[in-house]
C-alpha cells in the first residue's frame, strides 16, 4: 500500500550502484489498499504462538510515536516461510495508520509493508523456497486463493478481502502485524523471491511503490518502445515510474509544481523533458502529444488539463488521490477516445515478474537507508515531504 505525498532531497552521503543515498522530495500515491481491504475471516490463523519473542517498534496510541515493542509470530504452518528481515521500506500507509488518520487503527500498531529479507524456516509443503534465500513481502499477506480474481493472480483484488500486512484481521481475531520487525512468517504465496544479486536494501521499496507503478504499465503496454509517458509528481512512485518508462524505451516528461524537481528529472533519472505544470505556455505547447500518463499526485490538481495532453486513445492511470472528488469534464473522455484508469499495487505473479525485471534492466530506486532508533524522524520528515525518495530501514543493523 503506497499512500501519497510527495518528497524532496538534500545529499546523505553514499552512492550504492545505481542509489544515491539523499535526502528531501515529493511523490504522491494514496493507496487504494484502505479501500480495498475488508475486515473477515480468512483462512490464514494467527497461529500458535512459537514462545519465541519478535522484538519490533510500535504505535501504541494516535500520536503515532514508535517505540520497542515485544510481541509472538505464530508458529511456522506447512505453507508458511518465517524470514529474518534485514530490510523495511517506509511508505506514507505508515504514517496514516500509526496516528490513525483514517479513524480505524488498532494498537499496539507494528507498521510496514515493504519487506525484504532471508528465509530461516519453511513448513513441510512449501516448494518454492529454502533457507538462505532472499524474499520479500509486500502490502498483502492473504486473501481466499479461491475467486476469480486470486485465481487470475488478482489477489489484492480478491473478491472476499484480503489480510493486509499491518492491521489486517486474521481468521481467530488476531491483528498482522508488519515490518518493523525481526522477523515475520507468511504463507508462501504471499512472499517473493529476490533475484540474488538484486540489493535487499534497493528491493524494499519495490514491493509497494514499484509494484504500484508497474502493474498500470503493463496493463495499459506503456511498454511499447517509441511511446510517449508523462508522469505526474517525482517522489517514490514518480521516480520509479521514469525508471520503468526508460528501461522500456519511452520517451518521458516529468510534469512538477517544483522547479527545484528539475535537475533530478533530467540528470539523475535521466527523463527528456521537465515541464513546470504552472506555466501555461509550456503546458499549452503539448496539447495531444503523450500516448500515456501517470498520475502519482496527491492533492486536488486540474485532471481535466492533462487529459488535453493525451492523444487520441491515450489512457491516464490514477495512482495518487487528488481530492475527495476526482473533478473531471465528460468531454475529457468523449472528445478524443480517451480514457482513466485507477490502479492499486499489484498480484503475486505480476509482482515477481516486476522483480526480475528490475534485476535484469538495472533499475534501482534512491533511497535513504536510516535506523530504526531514527523511524519517528522519518515519519515526520516523510509529511513534510522531506526524502529522496524512498526511507529504507536497517533492520538487520540497527533492530536489536
Amino acid at each position: 500500500m503506497h499512500v501519497g505525498v510527495c518528497d524532496d532531497v538534500y545529499e546523505y552521503g553514499a552512492r550504492t550502484r545505481d542509489v544515491y543515498i539523499t535526502r528531501n522530495t515529493t511523490d504522491c500515491h494514496t493507496s487504494l489498499l484502505l479501500t480495498l481491504q475488508r475486515e473477515r475471516p480468512q483462512k490464514m490463523s494467527s497461529g500458535t504462538a512459537t514462545g519465541k519473542n519478535c522484538h519490533g517498534w510500535a504505535a501504541r496510541d494516535d500520536s503515532g510515536f514508535l517505540s520497542p515493542y515485544e510481541f509472538d509470530r505464530r508458529a511456522v504452518g506447512s505453507e508458511d516461510v518465517s524470514l529474518k528481515i534485514t530490510h523495511c521500506g517506509i511508505c506514507y500507509a505508515d504514517v496514516l495508520f500509526t496516528s490513525n488518520k483514517l479513524e480505524h487503527s488498532g494498537y499496539p500498531l507494528v507498521p510496514g509493508h515493504e519487506i525484504v529479507g532471508i528465509v530461516t524456516e519453511v513448513g513441510g509443503n512449501v516448494g518454492k523456497f529454502k533457507i538462505g534465500d532472499h524474499v520479500g513481502v509486500g502490502t498483502y499477506v492473504d486473501s481466499c486463493r479461491d475467486c476469480e480474481n486470486c485465481h487470475g493472480g488478482l489477489e489484492i483484488h480478491c473478491s472476499k478481502g484480503f489480510v493486509s500486512t499491518f492491521g489486517g484481521t486474521y481468521e481467530d481475531g488476531s491483528t498482522s502485524k508488519g515490518g518493523y520487525s525481526q522477523f515475520i512468517v507468511v504463507h508462501e504465496r504471499y512472499c517473493y523471491k529476490i533475484p540474488e544479486k538484486y540489493p535487499l536494501a534497493q528491493a524494499a521499496p519495490l514491493l509497494c511503490a514499484g509494484i504500484t507503478v508497474y502493474t498500470p504499465m503493463i496493463r495499459h503496454q506503456m511498454n511499447q518502445p517509441g511511446k510517449s509517458l508523462g508522469v505526474i509528481g517525482l517522489g517514490g512512485l514518480g521516480h520509479m515510474a521514469v525508471k520503468f518508462a526508460k528501461a522500456f524505451g519511452l520517451n518521458v516528461t516529468v510534469f512538477s509544481t517544483n522547479i527545484s524537481k528539475k535537475d533530478d528529472a533530467l540528470n539523475l533519472l535521466k527523463a527528456d523533458k521537465f515541464v513546470l505544470s504552472s506555466d501555461t505556455e509550456q503546458m499549452s505547447a503539448l496539447s495531444k502529444s503523450l500516448d500515456f500518463i501517470i498520475d502519482t499526485a496527491s492533492g486536488e490538481h486540474p485532471v481535466d488539463l492533462y487529459m488535453s495532453l493525451l492523444k487520441t486513445g491515450g489512457v491516464l492511470a490514477l495512482l495518487g488521490f487528488p481530492g475527495e472528488e476526482l473533478k473531471l469534464s465528460p468531454l475529457s473522455l468523449l472528445m478524443g477516445m480517451r480514457s482513466i484508469s485507477g490502479s492499486a499495487v499489484g498480484g503475486t505473479k505480476r509482482t515477481q515478474e516486476m522483480l526480475e525485471f528490475c534485476a535484469e534492466h538495472e533499475i534501482y530506486p534512491e533511497i535513504e537507508v536510516i535506523p530504526i532508533q531514527y523511524a519517528n524522524e522519518a515519519l515526520e520528515r516523510l509529511q513534510k515531504n522531506d526524502v529522496k525518495y524512498r526511507f529504507v530501514i536497517d533492520i538487520e543493523s540497527s533492530l536489536e
